[in-house]
């Protein structure tokens, strides 16, 4: 049980520290939009932290979208070594966990999902609640 809350406390470190560190240090211009880090899972030995992100503004289904997206990754990506290196300043670790960024769809979907849905309900016939008749 130790070991579980360690882990939720290093995640939630890395999340913190690294959101600050990619709206303050990166400056390139390929990363587009806002950059939110929606969750991180840090490996049991610490060595790896799976860092998912999104972009705001950006549509699931969108072409254009979805290659904004992989070369933000791509820069991320690029920047673990830098990225890793300033959390280990701020972090003041022993280990501190290798960084690997994927694209996390979840907001994407479910926007995509709820217009589906408002799209389907708009042509329904209004409904009158019993108690009114």
């Amino acid at each position: 049980m130790a070991g579980s809350q360690r882990l939720k406390r290093m995640a939630d470190t890395v999340q913190r520290e690294l959101s600050e560190l990619i709206r303050q240090e990166l400056k390139d211009p390929r990363l587009g939009g806002l950059v939110t880090i929606s969750a991180v899972k840090v490996s049991p030995d610490l060595g790896y932290a799976e860092v998912y992100v999104t972009v705001m503004g950006r549509e699931l289904g969108d072409e254009q979208s979805e290659v904004a997206n992989k070369e933000t990754l791509d820069v991320l990506n690029k920047a673990s070594g830098f990225l890793r290196h300033e959390l280990g300043r701020r972090i003041k670790t022993r280990i501190t966990p290798r960084l690997r960024f994927h694209y996390d769809k979840t907001n994407a979907y479910g926007n995509y999902m709820f217009g589906l849905i408002a799209e389907a309900v708009k042509d329904l016939p209004e409904q009158q609640d019993e108690e009114e008749k």
